[in-house]
């Protein structure tokens, strides 16, 4: 992106953020390499061998292991080095990526009113692409993990039994550790990925050496030959080379952990390379012994290293696995924040790194998923056929709202636009639809996930939209509510009371309760309300706004951004500096505690008012979400007809 389509405060983001030089760059492509590339970088393990299982029918002939080499190769090539590499990396919302971070980023220019379907189809789209991206992910840590530890298989068969129990332990105890945090564990997955990217890279010098005429894969001509005499089977084995890209959208997702560049030279300097000399080792040894295609990856080492690269594979794939699951607390995060999903408990497991948090619903869930995945499919090939319809539906949805993000804000031309993004949704759209005839054999699995999720996020959305516009027709202009505290004064006595409200405008309904129950009011009252921008995160000094309206009133609207947690004390500490007084030991905190009775004219089906009512009672209290300290918290119960 040229200088001249920034906008002054994307400049200002670049002055506060200049691109990572000298050592810090070092480190941050050491870590990037770790968390960013975990999923990409341990397909080697089983993307090959699927592509000559026997349902595509294709045997791994000479010409056959080349033109599959071929698609591997250029499918790198084309979709993580072009695609996502050069171009969606391009699109970042101050810095953050991801596609929820691409939705709100788009909805900041989308605001007009003849745009609204536009703006609904755009929410959608992300929404669900948001989805797709969960459902596939629960698949990640399964398939990772389990095709590590069925390196027992080769090198000692007498203990393929325990394939399945060592795989439930490991990701069993995976998830039970996620409470204590990541950032010590953190700490070594840059060191011990790059130890895995030199073992395979290593491994695959060794078998090209011996056949260096593997090498020839690299002419796109192969691939093409490869369709032309396969035809529809040639095709449908489209749905198995997709299994060498699917870590596209984790990549983009976790820009900014890292930033663009760091990420970049990660690519080209180690996990691109290191992964085409595995492939074409793995590509050679299958021209030298085609028995080889139950397993390529391992059997491209000797027996005596076996056991050493089980350990490396399968420390490689719980790093894999751990990028996922951070991935979801951050997606989880960011749909908290922008509306999309009830309030959660999330916990900062570092003083250091905003980050770095744990959600223990999200955790439970995706430990309950993986579980259930690997007793059910029990090996990583079973497991392979529901993996990838779910992550290229959400990569052709990324490469329609790059398009968008391409035309609106950048001012690309549509020949231009429609060029690039025209050749991007042809490679994607190819994979989904080759991905298709999975859904038969599991690939149900991850969709039925997203669309549920999907439901929850659009039903959420919607009823908290119904709720506030309910609630905002009911309230008490704020001025007339003064002006009867004129006529009327209650009784005021010492300290001050913060009431919390989802709107700037108006008195909130817990308010009213208080003095109608009370008949008193506190010397100071706060009005509160928190809302979320579509940025990653505003400055501290830039989000408070304060207004003294008279009789001890003050409304304080505090902003975050998407990638923040509130944290309530705090903000009214910054307000207390600002001449509010606020005294922490003598401030109370007023809450309101809806209870929605499903007769009113909300406009939604009624079982969207019971989804959205079942979620609302077990959505976090706003105690635990603002951190507010519990026992200076009073809770007033309010009944809506919904």
């Amino acid at each position: 992106m040229s200088v001249q389509t920034l906008t002054k405060t994307e400049l200002d983001h670049e002055a506060q953020h200049p691109p990572a030089t000298g050592r810090r760059l070092a480190f941050l492509t050491l870590a990037a390499l770790g968390v960013v590339y975990g999923d990409i970088g341990t397909s080697p393990l089983y993307a090959l061998r699927e592509c000559f299982k026997a349902e595509y029918g294709i045997a791994p002939t000479h010409d056959n292991v080349l033109g599959v080499l071929s698609l591997i190769v250029w499918s790198l090539i084309l979709v993580v080095s072009v695609k996502y590499i050069v171009f969606i990396l391009r699109a970042d919302n101050r810095g953050e990526g991801g596609i929820l971070s691409l939705l709100a980023l788009l909805l900041q220019h989308t605001r007009r009113a003849d745009e609204k379907s536009h703006r609904l189809a755009l929410i959608a789209a992300g929404l669900f692409g948001a989805a797709l991206l969960c459902g596939e992910g629960v698949i990640t840590p399964a398939i990772s993990v389990l095709s590590a530890v069925e390196g027992l298989e080769v090198g000692r068969p007498a203990l393929v039994h325990l394939v399945v129990p060592i795989t439930l332990l490991i990701l069993f105890a995976l998830f039970m550790v996620q409470r204590y945090g990541t950032a010590r564990v953190g700490a070594a997955f840059g060191p011990m990925m790059l130890v895995w990217f030199i073992t395979i890279a290593t491994l695959g010098i060794r078998s090209i050496s011996q056949t260096p005429s593997v090498l020839l894969a690299i002419n796109p001509v192969y691939a093409v030959r490869f369709f032309a005499e396969h035809g529809a089977a040639g095709f449908l084995t489209l749905g198995a080379v997709v299994l060498c890209i699917t870590g596209c959208e984790a990549l983009y997702a976790d820009m900014g952990h890292f930033g663009k560049r760091p990420i970049r030279v990660a690519w080209f300097i180690a996990a691109l390379p290191a992964l085409l000399l595995n492939y074409f080792g793995q590509g050679a040894l299958l021209l030298r012994d085609t028995r080889a295609a139950v397993n390529p990856f391992y059997l491209l080492a000797p027996q005596s290293f076996q056991w050493m690269l089980l350990i490396i594979a399968t420390a490689a794939a719980i790093v894999a696995s751990q990028a996922l699951i951070s991935g979801a607390y951050s997606l989880t995060q960011q749909s908290i924040q922008l509306g999309y999903s009830p309030r959660m408990q999330i916990v900062h497991t570092s003083e250091k790194q905003a980050g770095q948090i744990y959600i223990p619903e999200v955790n439970k869930a995706l430990m309950v998923g993986c579980l259930l995945l690997v007793v059910t499919f029990r090996s990583s090939s079973a497991l392979s056929a529901a993996y990838g319809i779910a992550v290229t539906g959400a990569m052709s949805i990324t490469s329609v709202l790059f398009g968008v993000v391409a035309r609106t804000r950048w001012g690309w031309a549509p020949a231009r636009v429609i060029a690039l993004v025209g050749g991007f949704l042809l490679i994607d759209l190819s994979f989904l639809f080759a991905n298709l005839i999975k859904l038969e054999h599991g690939g149900w699995v991850p969709l039925v996930i997203a669309m549920s999720i999907y439901l929850l996020m659009s039903t959420w959305k919607r009823g908290r939209t119904q709720l506030g516009a309910i609630q905002e027709a009911g309230a008490l202009p704020l001025d007339l509510f003064l002006h009867g505290l004129e006529r009327n004064p209650p009784v005021r006595v010492k300290g001050t009371a913060v009431f919390m409200t989802s709107s700037s405008e108006g008195v909130p309904v817990v308010l009213l309760h208080h003095l109608k129950h009370n008949k008193v009011l506190h010397e100071t009252v706060v009005l509160l309300s928190v809302t979320t921008r579509g940025i990653p995160e505003v400055p501290p000094e830039r989000g408070l706004t304060l207004e003294h309206i008279g009789h001890g009133f003050v409304r304080i609207v505090a902003t975050f951004g998407f990638m923040q947690t509130p944290n309530i004390p705090e903000v009214l500490a910054r307000a207390a500096k600002q001449g509010v007084r606020i005294p922490p030991m003598e401030t109370s905190y007023y809450l309101g505690r809806e209870r929605l009775v499903l007769t009113g004219h909300a406009k939604m089906q009624r079982w969207r008012k019971k989804l959205f009512a079942l979620m609302s009672r077990n959505a976090r209290s706003a105690t635990e979400f603002f951190q507010i300290p519990s026992n200076r918290v009073v809770e007033l119960g309010a009944q809506i007809e919904f």
